[in-house]
């Protein structure tokens, strides 16, 4: 699992929910899918069969692998446009290469974030660095989609390279559970990504046995991705594993709870708990491009068609007018 960590989390600051916080029931436990992305990664669909109105402001989130590639076989995506949403690749094991057109762009390994703004428009391409396709190896991460509300939607593309070493580490009142927060803030303790909407992403991973309980603010929703492990969700005790989604309702508090025993290829159980404020605007999403009409979409691949989203540099055997021999 990730390289962000700490030899002793009580030397970290302590996060807990108040006395009087009011626990989030869970609403549902979804198990995601499988199936492949780009030009052949495996990736589970996090949120697939979840009703949009949990999810606002998230859009998708795929878990990419884990999977350990022989030499030759790891893949990425080929170039492809995006428009009125951002996208969170995160990095937990392996190694990632991204550009954009737009001149964003970098390596990611081992905890590292890649914050992309896609904004008015952009074209991308993820994919392992070549080293890594010639060896082989690990890689696990995830992508998850966030929408931004319409004022927004056409704003100049961003790209933010967060590095593992500068995400906020809190732990738990018994150093039970070590806290990862990537974006927005946990207890008053902020993360490095920067958000146009307002949400709060953090990694943790829970020791066999222990328990945390987490302060979350009323006006945003709340989900729990197991990405590891098995355990519990909710002050019912939910039973939840590699793959599903727990799906929070109202309350000020959120608590999950890491099984005495875990699998013996999973030291802890790792959940990734997300949390934002909803838009609550209409959506039109039809595969890379997430705006608020039909005709913003028509829009869209008109301008993806017409060449207004840039030029793919010379870069990762790509020319301007497409694929190079």
């Amino acid at each position: 699992m990730p390289a962000v960590t700490v030899e002793n989390p009580l030397a970290l600051p302590r996060v807990t929910a108040p006395a009087d916080a009011v626990a989030r029931p869970v609403l549902a436990v979804q198990t995601a899918p499988s199936g492949f992305e780009g030009e052949g990664f495996p990736v589970r669909r996090a949120f697939a069969g979840i009703n949009y109105r949990h999810l606002d402001p998230f859009i998708m989130m795929d878990q990419m692998g884990e999977v350990d590639y022989a030499p030759g076989e790891p893949k990425g995506t080929p170039w492809h446009p995006h428009r009125g949403f951002e996208t969170v690749t995160y990095i937990i094991d392996g190694t990632f290469d991204h550009q954009d057109s737009h001149g964003g762009g970098g390596t990611i390994t081992d905890g590292d974030t890649q914050w992309m703004t896609a904004g008015s428009g952009l074209l991308h391409i993820e994919a392992p660095p070549e080293a890594l396709v010639m060896s082989g190896g690990l890689f696990h991460g995830l992508q998850l989609w966030v929408n931004l509300p319409a004022k927004d939607k056409m704003m100049a593309p961003r790209y933010q390279d967060i590095r593992g070493g500068s995400v906020q580490l809190l732990t738990t009142p018994d150093g039970g559970a070590l806290l990862r927060v990537i974006a927005g803030e946990l207890d008053g303790h902020a993360g490095p990504g920067i958000t146009h909407t307002p949400i709060t992403m953090v990694h943790a991973t829970v020791a066999p046995g222990a328990e945390l309980t987490l302060p979350w603010r009323e006006d945003f929703n709340g989900l729990a991705y197991v990405l590891a492990g098995r355990g519990s969700v909710g002050a019912e005790r939910r039973p939840v594993h590699l793959g599903q989604t727990a799906v929070f309702g109202e309350g000020s508090s959120l608590t999950v709870r890491a099984d005495e025993k875990q699998d013996s290829n999973t030291p802890a159980m790792e959940v990734v708990l997300l949390g934002g404020r909803p838009i609550r605007e209409p959506m039109a999403h039809y595969g890379p491009f997430v705006m608020n009409t039909r005709q913003e979409l028509q829009q869209a691949f008109e301008d993806f068609q017409k060449g207004r989203f840039g030029n793919i540099p010379a870069v990762h055997g790509m020319t301007e007018e497409g694929p190079t021999a």
